[in-house]
């Protein structure tokens, strides 16, 4: 590892704004989603480790926004290397079991609390997750983009959004 890499400040941030997702999630899987809270999480449904229906996948083969809210089940986290989340989810009528790494978020919102996130892909990231300082954690996916027909929950003048890429060099 060069001493350029030793100090990948950009990988850090992304990795530590990653575990805000995990650590909310942790906490609906504990607590349920009080008030207001829902969260949407927008997430590349061709990145390694993703586990969703055939039609889904068909449906959305590179990326595919989901909603939090009433209608969830079973929700858990892995926090075993890769992180990942699982949950149960209804779409048309029917129960589907999705598993998603959370290197594979793409975005996540809260709109009751006005909060977003949103993750893009960077080639130095991903030989940064290949060094050993995260050597069991896969390559973050290319941004993505809600699922048609639906609006990025991330917009507005009244949200705050954490883009990483206002922090990145130019």
């Amino acid at each position: 590892m060069d001493d350029d890499q030793i100090f990948d400040y950009d990988a850090l941030v992304e990795l530590a704004l990653r575990s805000v997702v995990r650590e909310a999630l942790i906490r609906a899987t504990k607590h349920g989603l009080p008030g207001d809270h829902h969260f949407y999480i927008t997430f590349r449904t061709d990145a390694e480790g993703v586990r969703i229906p055939a039609h889904l996948k068909e449906a959305h083969p590179e990326d595919i926004t989901i909603v939090l809210q009433h209608e969830y089940w079973d929700l858990g986290v892995d926090t075993d290397a890769p992180d990942s989340f699982a949950v149960t989810l209804s779409f048309n009528n029917r129960r589907e079991r999705l598993v998603v790494p959370l290197m594979a978020v793409t975005g996540f919102a809260d709109p009751s609390a006005k909060f977003g996130l949103q993750f893009q892909y960077e080639d130095d990231f991903e030989d940064f997750l290949d060094d050993e300082l995260a050597e069991d954690v896969p390559p973050p996916p290319a941004p993505a983009k809600p699922a048609s027909g639906e609006e990025s929950p991330a917009t507005g003048n009244d949200q705050k959004v954490v883009v990483l890429d206002a922090f990145r060099k130019k």
